[in-house]
C-alpha cells in the first residue's frame, strides 16, 4: 500500500506528455552527434584521446546520463556497460562486486581521479558505498591494463573523474523519500573565483530496506579544490569521506538478526599538473587513504567481533613528452605502501591456538613507458611496458600493444589490443591461507572490435570479441591452504548501440555473451570445465529517454540476465534463476531553478537474487525535488 501514491504520480507523469507533439529536429540531433565525436577519454592511454580514436574497448558514463536515469550509486550505473556484470549481495549497502569480462572483482582496478581505491583485506573494491556525488564521468576500459595501472588491472580499469569548478559559483540541493522508509538529501556546489576553483558534493542516505536487520545509513562527501596561478600550473587536492552503517541479515537460509557492519573511509590526495611548454607535461599525485571496518556483533560463532584497519600511501608521477607531432612518450613512476590488519580478540580457540591480530605489509615500486604513434590522421598505435617490484614476491613485467584506425569516409572505427596483466595475492589470500609465498595471478588477453556510425552519427553500433587466458590463479588445496593452483579461460562478445533518431530522444542498448570456464583440476573448489560462478552467459540492457515539450524527461530501462551458476564447493555448480527488471524515472522542470522527480525501481516487482540466497529489493517508488541556485 505504501507504494501506491508514488505509482499514481509516476503513471501521471508518464501519461501527461502524450498531449504534446514530438517535433523532428534533425539539425539539433546532428549537432549533438558532432559533440559526441569530439569527446575525450583519458584512461585508455593516460593521455587525452578522442573517444573515436581510442585503441581500447571504452565505455563512458557522464553526469548527464546519471541524472537522466536518476542513478544514485556508481554500481547501478555500471549495469548498462557491456562486459561488466554487477553482483549485489542483497539490498543496497551490502557487498557489491563487479566482474569484468568474467574475471574476479579484485581483478579490476578502480581509480578516482587517477588514485587507486581498491581496499580491504580482499584487495577488491566494494561498490556498495560509492555514491555519484560530484562525478563528472566514469570511464570503463576493458582488457588487461596493468602496463599503465599496475596491480589489480588484470581485467580492466574503472576510473571515476570528479568535476572541476568553472565559472560563477552555482549550487544544487535535492531531497527525496520513498519505499522502505528511504530518505536521501544531497548538496552540491562548484565554481571558480579568480585563481581558485572548487567542486563539492555531500549526501546522506537512510533506508531500512526490506528484510529485518537490513537498515543502511550512508554519509558521504567529496571535494576537488584547486589553485591555478597561471595557465601552465594547477595545484589541487581531492578529499573524500564516507561513513556507512549497515545491518547484515545474511542469507535467507541463515538469518542474523543483530549482525552489524560499520565502514569508515577517508582519502586526501594532492595533485600537481604542470605544463611548462606545449609539448611537455608533468602530473604528480600523492595520496593517503584509510579504511576502518567494525563488525560488531559478528554472529559467525567462531571469529566474533572484529575491527579491520587498512591504510595506503601512493605516489604517482607521469611525464608526457611530445618530441614530434606524431609521437607521444608517456613514462612514469609509481610507489605504494599498504598496511592491512584485523583485530579479532574473541576468536575461538577450540580448534587450536588462533591469533587475535593478523596483519600484512606490502610495498610496490614501478616504472612504465608507453609510446603513442599517429603516423597519419586516423591511425593510432600504442606500445608500452611496465616493471613492478614487490617486497614479498619480487618482480613482474607486463606489456601492451594496441591500435585503432578511423576510416573517415565510412565513419568506421577499428581497434585491437593484446596485453598481459597481473593481480597480486591479497592480504586475505596470504593471511587466511597461511601462505606468504604466493605468486601473482596472471592474464594474457586480447580483443578485436569495430564501431560503425550511420546517419551522420545519429546511430552508432559497436561490437568487440575478447579472450583471456588466466594462470597462477589462487585456489584451495583441501587443507585450508591457498596455492597458485588454478587456470581459467574467459571469452565472449560485447555489443553496444546508441541511437538518436530525433532531437531529445536517446536509445541505448548493450549485450554481453560470456563463456567463462575453469580449466584446472588442481583447485578443488570447482570441478574442471565448470562455469565460473555468478558469471551470466547472457546480459542485455536497453533504455529510452525522451524530453517532452522541453519540460518533462521520462526514462525507462530494462535489464535481462540469464545462465548463471552458483559455487557448490567441491561439487558440480547449480543453476540459479534468470531475472529481468524494469526501472522508470521522470523529472519535470518547473522553472530553471526548481524541478520535481519520481522513479519506480523494479517496476514489475521481480523476485530475484544477484547472489543466491540474498534477495534484491522488490518494487520501490521514490519522489523528490531539486533546487538550483
Amino acid at each position: 500500500m505504501q507504494n501506491r501514491p508514488w505509482l499514481v504520480v509516476a503513471a501521471f507523469l508518464l501519461a501527461a506528455p502524450f498531449i504534446c507533439r514530438a517535433q523532428d529536429a534533425t539539425s539539433s540531433a546532428l549537432s549533438n552527434s558532432e559533440a559526441e565525436t569530439q569527446r575525450i577519454v583519458v584512461s585508455a592511454t593516460r593521455i587525452e584521446t578522442p573517444e573515436e580514436e581510442s585503441p581500447a574497448s571504452v565505455s563512458v558514463i557522464r553526469a548527464d546520463d546519471l541524472e537522466i536515469t536518476q542513478t544514485r550509486r556508481v554500481a547501478d550505473a555500471l549495469r548498462e556497460v557491456p562486459g561488466v556484470s554487477v553482483a549485489q549481495t542483497g539490498a543496497p549497502g551490502q557487498l557489491t562486486s563487479v566482474f569484468m569480462r568474467g574475471l574476479r572483482s579484485e581483478h579490476t582496478q578502480v581509480l578516482l581521479d587517477g588514485i587507486p581505491i581498491n581496499q580491504g583485506l580482499a584487495g577488491l573494491f566494494n561498490f556498495a558505498d560509492l555514491a555519484v556525488d560530484d562525478i563528472d564521468r566514469i570511464e570503463i576500459v576493458r582488457g588487461p591494463q596493468s602496463t599503465l595501472y599496475g596491480p589489480r588491472a588484470l581485467a580492466g580499469v574503472i576510473q571515476i573523474f570528479t568535476k572541476q569548478g568553472t565559472g560563477a559559483p552555482t549550487g544544487e540541493f535535492s531531497a527525496e523519500a520513498g519505499s522502505f522508509s528511504t530518505f536521501r538529501e544531497t548538496l552540491a556546489s562548484s565554481g571558480a573565483a579568480g585563481k581558485f576553483d572548487y567542486s563539492i558534493g555531500l549526501s546522506r542516505l537512510d533506508t531500512d530496506n526490506e528484510r529485518p536487520n537490513n537498515q543502511y545509513r550512508l554519509s558521504s562527501g567529496i571535494a576537488n579544490v584547486g589553485w591555478s596561478p597561471n595557465e601552465q600550473l594547477r595545484i589541487s587536492s581531492l578529499f573524500l569521506y564516507s561513513l556507512a552503517d549497515t545491518g547484515n541479515p545474511d542469507s535467507i537460509f541463515n538469518p542474523k538478526p543483530f549482525d552489524n557492519f560499520l565502514t569508515e573511509k577517508w582519502l586526501v590526495a594532492p595533485h600537481v599538473d604542470f605544463k611548462p611548454v606545449e609539448w611537455w607535461e608533468h602530473k604528480l599525485i600523492v595520496s593517503y587513504d584509510h579504511e576502518r571496518q567494525v563488525n560488531d556483533p559478528n554472529q559467525d560463532g567462531f571469529v566474533g567481533a572484529t575491527r579491520a584497519l587498512f591504510e595506503r600511501t601512493t605516489v604517482d608521477y607521469q611525464n608526457d613528452l611530445r618530441p614530434a607531432s606524431w609521437l607521444t612518450l608517456t613514462s612514469g613512476f609509481f610507489y605504494s605502501r599498504v598496511n592491512a590488519g584485523q583485530e579479532r580478540p574473541f576468536v575461538s580457540q577450540l580448534f587450536g591456538p588462533q591469533p587475535t591480530f593478523i596483519s600484512d605489509h606490502t610495498e610496490e615500486t614501478a616504472v612504465f613507458l608507453q609510446a603513442s604513434i599517429t603516423p597519419f590522421k586516423g591511425l593510432n598505435l600504442v606500445a608500452g611496458g611496465r616493471y613492478d617490484h614487490f617486497n614479498q614476491f619480487g618482480d613482474v613485467w607486463t606489456y601492451r600493444f594496441a591500435g585503432s584506425y578511423l576510416i573517415a569516409k565510412t565513419d568506421t572505427h577499428l581497434h585491437a589490443s593484446v596485453a598481459t596483466g597481473f593481480s597480486p595475492p591479497s592480504s586475505q589470500d596470504k593471511i587466511f591461507g597461511n601462505n606468504f609465498g604466493l605468486e601473482p595471478e596472471r592474464d594474457l588477453g586480447w580483443d578485436l572490435g569495430v564501431e560503425q556510425r550511420f546517419c551522420e552519427g545519429r546511430v552508432a553500433i559497436g561490437l568487440t570479441y575478447f579472450h583471456n587466458d588466466l594462470s597462477n590463479v589462487i585456489g584451495f588445496n583441501g587443507q585450508f591452504e591457498t596455492l597458485n593452483l588454478g587456470a581459467a579461460r574467459t571469452q565472449g562478445a560485447e555489443a553496444e548501440v546508441r541511437v538518436t533518431p530525433v532531437a531529445d530522444l536517446t536509445i541505448r542498448a548493450s549485450y554481453t555473451y560470456l563463456d567463462a570456464e575453469k580449466t584446472s583440476a588442481a583447485d578443488i573448489s570447482q570441478l574442471p570445465g565448470a562455469r565460473l560462478p555468478r558469471r551470466p552467459r547472457n546480459e542485455a540492457y536497453i533504455s529510452a529517454s525522451y524530453l517532452w515539450c522541453k519540460k518533462l524527461r521520462t526514462t525507462i530501462e530494462a535489464k535481462f540476465v540469464n545462465a548463471r551458476e552458483e559455487l557448490n564447493f567441491g561439487g558440480p555448480n547449480f543453476d540459479i534463476e534468470d531475472y529481468a527488471f524494469v526501472n522508470f524515472a521522470a523529472e519535470y522542470e518547473i522553472n530553471s531553478w526548481v524541478s520535481v522527480f519520481a522513479r519506480v525501481n523494479n517496476l514489475t516487482n521481480e523476485q530475484y537474487s544477484e547472489v543466491f540466497g540474498f534477495p534484491a529489493l522488490g518494487r520501490a517508488a521514490y519522489g523528490g525535488f531539486r533546487i538550483r541556485f
